[in-house]
């Protein structure tokens, strides 16, 4: 009986403790962003396509993994927005073939380099920004192959930075 009356104290301590402190579910951002706007991301690259298919992924991102609605850039809490600022698509990182032979490029891999920001535009406050964040994708065959894992990096790079602010 005693040292259930001495443990008691210290037991409400820690169970109250418990109930005060908790784990809440949200997106990583203040309690105030809840919709968003991706701009066109501007594309210093030769290659076009880039526009549509990192703007599309980082579209699907914050509001899949981060729980944002989608508004128009004038009606949205947050804008993100961004520059590509590199292209390299062809860069070999494994060789075969036979000695004195010729060489064959077996494995090749591409680099996406960006810069972005993620913006409170109410109350005109950078939530998030990485310049020069660079991923890459390797490939046997079809660099769209190795485009596919770059983007899907970059998604993972911008997620997880953003949602580490808070």
């Amino acid at each position: 009986m005693r040292l259930i009356r001495g443990l008691l104290p210290s037991l409400s301590l820690v169970l109250t403790g418990c109930f005060l402190y908790g784990f809440g579910g949200g997106t990583g951002f203040p309690p105030t962003i809840k919709t968003v706007a991706v701009i066109p991301f501007e594309n210093l690259t030769a290659e076009p396509a880039l526009t549509n298919e990192i703007n599309r992924a980082v579209r699907e991102a914050v509001q899949g993994r981060l729980g944002l609605r989608p508004a128009g850039e004038a009606a949205a809490d947050a804008v993100v927005k961004g520059t590509i600022q590199r292209y390299e698509p062809d860069i070999p990182i494994a060789f075969g073939g036979a000695q004195n032979q010729n060489v064959q490029v077996s494995r090749r891999k591409l680099q996406i380099s960006i810069n972005v920001q993620i913006i409170d535009q109410k109350n005109n406050k950078i939530l998030w920004e990485r310049n020069g964040l660079s991923v890459e994708g390797d490939y046997t065959s079809a660099e769209s192959e190795g485009r596919k894992k770059a983007i899907e990096r970059l998604i993972t790079e911008i997620v997880d930075g953003a949602q580490s602010q808070w």
